[in-house]
């Protein structure tokens, strides 16, 4: 069962930022569409940004540039810079691979291989 496992989480100020990485064993990351999600205190779930195995990516426009997804294929690692952090984007950050190649991030319901996340916590 592949399973994808984030790292990178931590405690920032605002204004700091922090880089979040993903990999997944069992899984060439630069053959699939990978997206990074966030699920803040009593919210839902939410896309974040997604990466396609050609390399285009989007982004929700509450992250727009402030993150940057990206892939290392030497290391078969996924990341997300993430810059200029706010108090709002406190929550537990997920990757996962998408199940097609046209996978969209603000369609969760294509995503599969869930990680456990990484906890990113931004204070004013």
């Amino acid at each position: 069962q592949v399973q994808a496992v984030e790292s990178g989480g931590g405690s920032v100020q605002a204004g700091g930022s922090l880089k979040l990485s993903c990999s997944a064993s069992g899984l060439i990351l630069s053959n699939v569409c990978m997206g990074w999600f966030r699920q803040a205190p009593g919210k839902e779930r939410t896309g974040v940004a997604h990466m396609r195995s050609d390399g285009s990516t989007m982004y929700a426009d509450f992250v727009k540039g402030r993150f940057t997804i990206s892939r290392d294929n030497s290391k078969n690692t996924l990341y997300l810079q993430m810059n200029s952090l706010q108090p709002e984007d406190t929550g537990m950050y997920y990757c996962a691979r998408g199940r097609y190649y046209q996978c969209y991030y603000y369609n969760l319901g294509s995503f599969t291989n869930w990680g456990q996340g990484t906890q990113v916590t931004v204070s004013s």
